[in-house]
């Protein structure tokens, strides 16, 4: 069955590069986005920006589980190593977290949107805990590249070399 499947490369993926870091930074700009437009269409009453915001919460919440998705297919081909292991472990566990919470403040929103012309505080102090808890995440998916390496090819090749465990 496994000779079906196409060969791992030098990124220790069976495509070009890494697909994960694509789709999330589409719900990282669409997240803080929607947040920056929820704040200045508070103050300001434009109802446009809070329409833009709405938007942006929409397909921030269908691209964040594409991007849990690929970060899941990436993470299990990672083979990461011992030093990475808990930092991997709390960006996926955040990162699923994300996509509940996402999803929560998208249909809170749908709900404000539908019923009312102005946010409430409580969902902007929501929406301001959820751009927190993507800051956060996207800081941990920046060291599991730049600090640890994971689908680097110095790292894949040092990890089929068994130099790291």
């Amino acid at each position: 069955m496994f000779e079906y499947l196409p060969p791992l490369n030098e990124h220790n993926l069976p495509y070009p590069d890494t697909l994960h870091p694509i789709v999330v930074h589409f719900v990282i700009a669409m997240v803080l986005f929607a947040f920056v437009c929820d704040i200045i269409g508070y103050f300001t009453k434009n109802q446009k920006l809070l329409e833009v915001s709405w938007w942006n919460l929409v397909f921030a919440t269908v691209s964040i589980f594409i991007a849990v998705i690929f970060g899941q297919i990436e993470a299990g081909l990672a083979e990461p190593y011992n030093a990475s292991v808990s930092t991997l472990n709390l960006h996926t566990l955040l990162g699923w977290a994300l996509s509940g919470i996402l999803a929560g403040v998208t249909g809170w929103r749908y709900v404000i949107r539908r019923n009312f012309h102005s946010l409430p505080i409580p969902y902007l102090l929501a929406a301001a805990l959820l751009t927190v808890l993507v800051i956060v995440q996207s800081y941990l998916g920046s060291v599991l590249v730049w600090v640890y390496g994971l689908h680097t090819a110095p790292v894949v090749e040092a990890i089929r070399e068994g130099k790291l465990s």
